[in-house]
């Protein structure tokens, strides 16, 4: 039996297969303690955790200690002269107008802050010895009496030579033994010191509360007698060994929108369909990316809480429009949704747990497009008069009446989206007409038919089960290990070599790795080349196949790297202009296999022929459909609402439908 668990942070899902059968259970998560919602979910999949033989878990437990501030109490090593970088940052404002702007303030207290006489140039070479004298008399006895639960050490230039790095490791390991210790060298190994030290300080400050975490869902699985493999999923869209989560917890960071990208992928390829837009409305906020070829970009870094966090992840662009967005007026009088959330606690009105200001759910109960009695197949009742008297004073403010200003609330949501997808098709020379439409999540199908009309979009793609596909996601996702370097070269004859030969130390540290874990099998491997124009302060990333090294020369880098300059920038440069690499990331992958087809969840809920929804201004009666009762190729007419247990799907008048053998639901928009 293959489980996958991804805790959410309104509803915890659940998706196991077991020989060929499959179950689908969503349950409340926890959030003060993730772990519990988690085996809620296996109780209502009437699961034995005996019985499972591979188990991966996705959650947002990493996340949420940063933005809560709830992570271990941690110091900061650096080299003399570089105590404060973690508080300078970058020169950039976000909001050049705000008389009381304060940059992110980091997770350590300046008086955490420590320095070590050392140095160690671009090039690698030694400048200054690491004082191990000094070491010994200063830094350890104040690191013995902080009461840290770990340190991070980020040396000057430790990305070119980590020697002195690895040695100060040693040195605060031996002296002691029970301080988690987090390097810039295995955890960023790249230039730029801000990015290196923010991800490596980041790393440090979650890693206990993973390590914790870990802890005590390992001793749960233990009492309950789990044997099997017990998988993490990780920000790039890969999973790996738990075990190996303890080196690195900041490669989990955001584990659950990379697992719904790789279980839309994966559903969508039933249907033939490898160029997409997915958008993940979960409870809390719109997870959005782009796939061609059946391919999710990755960006080398991402923020959280406006810090920066150097490590591969899927380029998803996040918005603050979920299902239990909180919609509210600021004191402009201006409608806003987000990015503030009820989460589970007490979650929307509607829910009936003291939730008394509107979400975009309770909007959805006032407009009809979420029926009270058919909420989770039946199994959730939700109260539509809560929803009503929630956006009483909403609509008051607006001059509106309570409909109103629900079908207000969901434009406004739909334009935020709309916003993120265009983040991530548009501005990076991507035309959206030219992809399908994947929504999942609960709400994510609620929206999308508006959605696509705002972006011309004529086909969606609405999976089975679309408010478990996160947790489908985790079980489809193969074991991956990313490994980035940076190599700062100007692109030349000897470049091509110099890749090769990196690219080999690479592949072998990794497979080593894979080994360790006991990753056996057959391997695929993947390269991507960090290259800029000379004088150009960021990068682009060029993919390469690592089997093509051998063949290429300089001057196929080069049109390679103009390509994607030119799918950026609409233009590849100037003729002649100097190319050079400035890093590069090598990854390794061992596939699983397939997954069987994945059908609808069945509810065996009475329903009426149809209900009355609020849409452009009218109320139409829409015909309601049961999504597991629904005949291969039978066509739905709009308007429609198609129920299943994890989420609806809203057929908005002009738009037909129809079920495909893959189990996948196509909308399209008519004429």
């Amino acid at each position: 039996m293959r489980v996958g668990i991804e805790v959410g942070g309104t509803f915890t899902d659940l998706v196991a297969v077991d020989q060929g059968e499959v179950r689908v259970v969503k349950v409340p998560s926890t959030p003060r303690s993730p772990d519990i919602g988690a085996f809620n979910a296996l109780g209502a999949a009437g699961i034995e955790a005996a019985a499972v033989t591979d188990l991966v878990h996705g959650s947002t437990v990493a996340t949420n200690a940063i933005l809560e501030r709830r992570g271990a109490a941690i110091a900061f090593v650096a080299t003399k002269g570089f105590r404060d970088i973690l508080f300078m940052q970058r020169h950039d404002r976000r909001s050049i107008y705000d008389l009381h702007y304060a940059k992110p303030a980091p997770p350590v207290r300046r008086r955490d802050c420590f320095e070590v006489a050392e140095r160690i140039g671009p090039d690698g070479t030694v400048i200054a010895a690491l004082d191990e004298a000094a070491v010994t008399r200063d830094l350890l006895p104040a690191l013995a009496a902080g009461g840290y639960q770990a340190v991070a050490l980020c040396l000057l230039s430790a990305y070119a030579s980590p020697a002195h790095e690895m040695r100060l490791k040693q040195m605060i390991a031996a002296a002691l033994p029970g301080l988690r210790i987090a390097a810039s060298h295995e955890v960023a190994p790249e230039f730029r010191e801000f990015e290196r030290a923010s991800t490596t300080s980041l790393s440090a400050y979650v890693q206990p509360v993973i390590d914790g975490y870990l802890d005590r869902f390992e001793a749960t699985l233990a009492g309950a007698g789990f044997t099997g493999h017990f998988s993490v999923m990780q920000s790039n869209g890969g999973r790996m060994p738990a075990t190996a989560m303890r080196s690195n917890a900041i490669s989990a960071l955001l584990s659950g929108p990379a697992a719904g990208v790789v279980g839309a992928i994966r559903q969508a390829a039933r249907s033939e369909r490898g160029n997409l837009i997915t958008f993940d409305m979960g409870g809390t906020s719109t997870d959005v990316a782009l796939v061609q070829d059946g391919e999710a970009a990755l960006a080398p870094e991402t923020e959280v809480d406006g810090l920066p966090i150097r490590t591969p992840v899927l380029d998803i662009v996040t918005v603050g429009a979920g299902g239990g967005s909180l919609i509210w007026i600021d004191d402009g009088g201006m409608l806003r949704v987000g990015p503030r959330s009820a989460g589970a606690e007490p979650g929307p009105a509607c829910y009936g747990r003291g939730g008394t200001m509107p979400t975009v759910t309770d909007a959805h109960v006032v407009r009809g497009t979420i029926r009270p009695d058919a909420f989770l197949g039946g199994g959730m009742s939700l109260d539509a008069d809560a929803a009503h008297r929630a956006f009483a004073d909403v609509a008051k403010r607006l001059g509106t009446d309570v409909r109103g200003a629900a079908a207000a609330a969901i434009r406004l949501a739909v334009a935020n989206i709309v916003r993120a997808i265009q983040l991530v098709s548009t501005e990076r020379g991507r035309d959206p007409r030219d992809y399908a439409l994947l929504p999942f999540g609960g709400a994510g199908p609620l929206l999308a038919a508006e959605i696509a009309e705002e972006l011309g979009i004529r086909e969606i793609l609405v999976p089975p089960n679309p408010g478990v596909i996160s947790a489908l996601g985790l079980l489809s996702a193969d074991y991956v290990k990313l490994r980035g370097i940076t190599r700062r070269m100007g692109l030349d004859a000897e470049t091509p070599s110099v890749i090769a030969a990196d690219c080999a130390r690479l592949r072998e540290a990794t497979e080593a790795e894979f080994a360790a874990l006991g990753l056996t099998g057959p391997l695929e491997h993947r390269l991507e080349l960090d290259m800029r124009f000379v004088g150009q302060a960021f990068e682009i990333p060029v993919a390469v196949d690592p089997a093509e090294l051998p063949r290429l020369g300089a001057a196929d880098l080069a049109e390679r790297f103009a390509e994607a300059h030119r799918r950026v920038y609409l233009h590849g440069g100037e003729p002649g202009r100097k190319v050079e690499l400035v890093g590069m990331r090598f990854g390794v992958r061992r596939r699983l296999d397939a997954l069987p087809e994945v059908r609808e969840r069945a509810a065996g809920l009475a329903r009426p022929e149809s209900a009355e929804v609020v849409t452009g201004g009218a109320t139409v009666q829409a015909r309601l459909v049961d999504a597991a009762m629904l005949d291969l190729n039978e066509v739905v007419v709009g308007p429609a609402l198609i129920e299943g247990y994890s989420s609806t799907s809203w057929v908005p008048p002009g738009w037909r439908g129809a079920r495909d053998g893959a189990g996948n639901m196509l909308l399209r928009k008519e004429g």
